[in-house]
């Protein structure tokens, strides 16, 4: 068995490129639309043919100081209000049908808003006919004679077409007719016109292109699409009208179970062998007049996807592509029948496309299938945008970005414009009203972009091998020939032998040849040299006319030879100026790529300038910042060895402060404890003299009276401390160093003390809180706060509550606390207590200085059970004293950590509720 061996794909061409390195800018061109009767405010000033300027309504701002901004843009033309569909036309599609004419391809479309009219100029109305109608009647206008019959070019399914002879294109006409009738012209009296595009073009503005090859065969090929919701649909089919209706059985029942309907068919976007795109499967119908090609753009326009809107009643939902490929093929050298070559066919094509308006589903009042439309509408002029600007950024800065042509089915069906050859034009729209001013300003934005992309200009189709006027000469021929025979009387056409023939019989009329006598000798031999003459003659005129035919051959052969040796000098002289023009181009395309280049460069150089003055102002500042930081720190740094100074001298003096108020409070309390023990020294003397008296007699005398002691005076009590005093707080060290042994242990006490004054004892003063004298506070309790039921609350005496503060609170107290719950770590809920001093200002208004921060947490606590005894005998039972068994627990106890600073003075005290149980 012998193994096949395996086949690899061929690799695929690359895509051709331009011929041509000469690249022309897309053509912009603006038209503005009349303002309606509703609208009052316009927007839009055309300032020249050229410029027109964009000026914000009233109540719009553009800028970020609120001031109006006049933007101006500039086109290739702009077209004002008074602008007529037959001007338009002039300006910007008959240079597009040249050139099409000429085998060359080109691009048209209408952009802008929903609303703005590219309907109006792409189609137009009965009497003011738009683009299309007037580019399809020069087409028709100016290759009418020189048509080929119908079917000589049948197209492939491959974007090609293929000659056919006439016999074969007769074949064709005859099956087409039997099985699938073709519409006729529409230029038959016997067909009526559609009223809606009666009388498009006046016969007066009827236009036609000069210099066209006379020596060549033409057809015209008309497909009508449109891209709906991002799909292709082709509104030339037949059954296309039927696409949504749900199928029937013929016994009235529909085909599937529900109801749904069967969406139409949609084409795909496939690329030819010269990488050219074309919709597979779609319709192309031949014509042979203007009025048929728009009868037939007319039946498609009617299949086409239109809705109201609240901004316009007839709005375009998809976008239209009518194509219109133009077929040339020369004659032969004859000049009489077409040159059956492939090679030799040239094809050319003109897209006329009337893009839908970008709209805002807002201001249309769009619902549900409308949205939908709406967004595939602005997603695919958005893309549409993106691939102009990738362009753009390509050509002029070098770059090699890829183009998203494939992400819109628009631009992947007119990417070999950008990416090959063709001539680019498009046609911006502008509504005038106020309403539209914001997506006006983006329209014009993408216009001023596009006129800067460039698109490689077509070349020239070469010129075919034949003798030119072929055509003409064969028809001067023809026509020269029925002259002559005019003149002789003879018919109008015929072969050579019918020409002799009709010669012969103009000979002058034989003699008789009645014979009534068998033996007669004169009639024969009369009628045999009659018959020998005009053989004679009619040789001799067949001599002559053959001479004559030769005559003309070589002088039409010398004709020929001129002609050649004229057109070879022309060639050469042309393949001369071709090679000067190569020379040329390269030369410009080096001076192109150079000034790019710089360009690039310059650009480059720019930015690195405007890099290095924002550098040089990031050092100049951070210099200057870092000087300032530097004074700042050093001022902080004397200010921070000024206010160590001044607190070691306020430590110092606050330490001597307390020292000596600890040294007087021991004194004072000394002095209370030897008053106190000597008053019980007394008593107990007292008492046990009259104890011993009591036994030395019966009845004891009432004992002495005792001298009620005197209270100290004023003079003799310790002073308070001043509340300069009271603010000195001893330093951590002192706090808490321990005292030796000897200041442990208490003062011994003689056996007989040293008698007093019989005066009270002096009591020493115990330290008043500041809160609860003449300062009063402010308690700020927002209303927030929870309240969390604990025993023990803060309670600030002499104090106006408030939830919020004001200068009237703050001027009638000294002192200000704020209550401030927040959640701790464990979870539980801790209250701050912020306190301050309130200050009057130079102003005569109320600060508040924060001095102190106390945090309360509740913590659960358990106190075990405690048992002491106070004295060793047992009390008597009902009776109560100092040192019986005590049993206290604790019910609830609430601990509140304290954290206060150098400069507080607690102003609240704990109010709670213990209770205590004895046996």
């Amino acid at each position: 068995m012998i193994r096949q061996a395996k086949c690899k794909t061929p690799r695929k061409p690359p895509p051709k490129k331009p011929s041509s390195n000469q690249k022309d800018p897309v053509g912009v061109y603006c038209r503005v639309r009349p303002l309606g009767l509703e609208d009052e405010e316009c927007c839009i000033e055309v300032i020249s043919s050229s410029t027109i300027q964009l000026h914000a309504p009233e109540g719009f701002k553009t800028n970020r100081n609120g001031e109006y901004k006049e933007t101006q843009y500039s086109f290739k033309k702009v077209f004002g209000l008074s602008i007529t569909q037959i001007e338009l036309f002039e300006h910007v599609a008959k240079p597009l049908v040249d050139d099409l004419i000429h085998g060359k391809n080109g691009l048209l479309f209408t952009y802008g808003v929903t609303g703005s009219g590219k309907t109006f100029t792409m189609t137009g109305s009965p009497g003011q006919g738009g683009l299309l109608p007037r580019s399809l009647d020069m087409i028709f206008n100016s290759i009418g004679p020189y048509q080929a019959k119908r079917y000589v070019f049948k197209t492939d399914e491959k974007n090609g077409l293929e000659v056919q002879n006439e016999v074969d294109a007769l074949l064709e006409r005859q099956r087409r007719e039997n099985n699938m009738p073709v519409p006729k012209s529409s230029s038959s009296s016997s067909r009526q016109k559609d009223p809606e595009i009666a009388d498009m073009i006046k016969s007066e503005e009827a236009y036609k292109t000069d210099a066209v090859d006379e020596d060549s065969s033409y057809t015209v090929f008309v497909s009508y699409i449109e891209i709906y919701n991002n799909y292709i649909y082709d509104l030339l089919e037949e059954n296309q009208e039927d696409a949504i209706k749900p199928k029937w059985h013929g016994g009235g029942t529909p085909v599937r179970q529900n109801t749904e309907f069967i969406p139409p068919q949609s084409k795909i976007l496939r690329e030819d062998q010269n990488h050219n795109m074309y919709v597979a499967g779609c319709m192309e119908v031949e014509v042979k007049s203007a009025e048929e090609a728009f009868q037939v753009f007319w039946r498609g326009q009617k299949k086409r996807k239109v809705a109201n809107t609240c901004l316009n009643r007839e709005s375009s939902r998809s976008h239209s592509v009518l194509i219109v490929k133009l077929a040339q093929a020369p004659l032969d050298a004859d000049g009489d029948n077409i040159l059956q070559d492939k090679n030799q066919v040239t094809v050319s094509q003109l897209c006329l496309v009337d893009l839908a308006g970008s709209e805002r589903t807002g201001r249309t009042g769009a619902e549900g299938t409308r949205v939908r439309e709406a967004g595939n509408i602005n997603q695919s002029l958005l893309n549409l945008r993106t691939c102009m600007e990738v362009l753009r950024e390509n050509q002029l800065f070098g770059t090699n970005r890829m183009v998203p042509y494939r992400d819109s089915k628009v631009t992947h069906l007119f990417k070999n414009y950008f990416d090959g050859e063709g001539k680019v034009r498009m046609v911006v729209h502008v509504n005038p009203k106020a309403d539209d001013y914001e997506e006006t300003l983006l329209v014009m934005r993408f216009a001023e972009m596009t006129q800067e992309v460039e698109v490689a200009r077509p070349v020239d189709r070469p010129i075919c091998g034949f003798t030119p006027g072929r055509r003409h000469r064969n028809q001067a021929f023809k026509e020269e020939l029925s002259r002559k025979l005019d003149e002789r009387g003879g018919p109008l056409g015929g072969d050579l032998t019918s020409v002799i023939n009709h010669l012969a019989h103009s000979l002058p009329p034989l003699p008789s040849c009645e014979l009534t006598d068998p033996h007669d000798d004169i009639t024969l031999p009369r009628l045999m040299e009659a018959l020998q003459n005009r053989h004679r003659v009619r040789q001799m005129m067949i001599d002559n006319y053959n001479e004559a035919a030769n005559r003309m051959k070589s002088m039409l052969q010398d004709l020929d030879n001129s002609q050649i040796s004229k057109d070879n000098f022309i060639h050469e002289q042309n393949g001369k100026l071709v090679e000067l023009d190569r020379i040329l181009q390269n030369s410009r395309a080096e001076i192109e790529r150079l000034e790019k280049k710089n360009k690039m460069q310059e650009h480059k150089i720019d930015i690195l300038q405007k890099t290095t003055k924002i550098y040089e102002g990031d050092k100049r500042s951070l210099q200057t910042e870092l000087e300032t930081r530097e004074q700042r720190l050093q001022r902080e740094q004397s200010e921070k060895r000024r206010m160590e100074q001044r607190l070691n001298g306020v430590v110092t003096d606050t330490q001597y402060k307390w020292e000596k108020e600890c040294d007087r409070r021991v004194n004072a309390m000394q002095l209370e404890m030897q008053n106190k023990l000597w008053v019980k020294d007394e008593k107990l003397k007292q008492l046990k003299a009259i104890v011993t008296d009591s036994k030395t007699s019966g009845r004891p005398d009432p004992p002495p009276r005792q001298t009620q002691p005197q209270r100290p005076s004023r003079e003799e009590l310790p002073q308070r401390p001043s509340r300069e005093d009271r603010l000195q707080i001893p330093s951590r060290e002192e706090r808490f160093q321990r005292p030796s042994r000897e200041e442990r242990l208490p003062a011994k006490r003689s056996a007989s003390p040293s008698p007093v004054p019989t005066t009270t004892p002096v009591r020493a003063l115990h330290r008043r809180s500041r809160s609860a004298g003449g300062e009063k506070w402010v308690d700020h309790k927002p209303s927030s706060s929870v309240d969390l039921g604990t025993v023990l609350q803060p309670v600030i005496p002499n104090a106006i509550q408030v939830s919020t503060p004001s200068e009237k609170a703050l001027s009638k107290c000294d002192r200000y606390v704020l209550t401030h719950q927040e959640v701790a770590s464990d979870g539980e809920i801790q209250t701050q207590l912020i306190k301050g001093e309130v200050i009057k200002t130079r102003g005569g208004g109320q600060s508040v200085q924060f001095t102190d921060i106390e945090t309360l947490r509740q913590e659960l606590t358990t106190v075990p059970r405690l048992k002491r005894k106070s004295s060793e005998g047992a009390p008597a039972r009902g009776e109560q004293t100092d040192g019986s068994w005590t049993d206290v627990e604790t019910r609830c106890s609430v601990a509140l950590e304290m954290r206060a600073g150098s400069n507080m003075g607690p102003g609240y005290t704990h109010q709670g509720i213990t209770k205590r149980r004895k046996p």
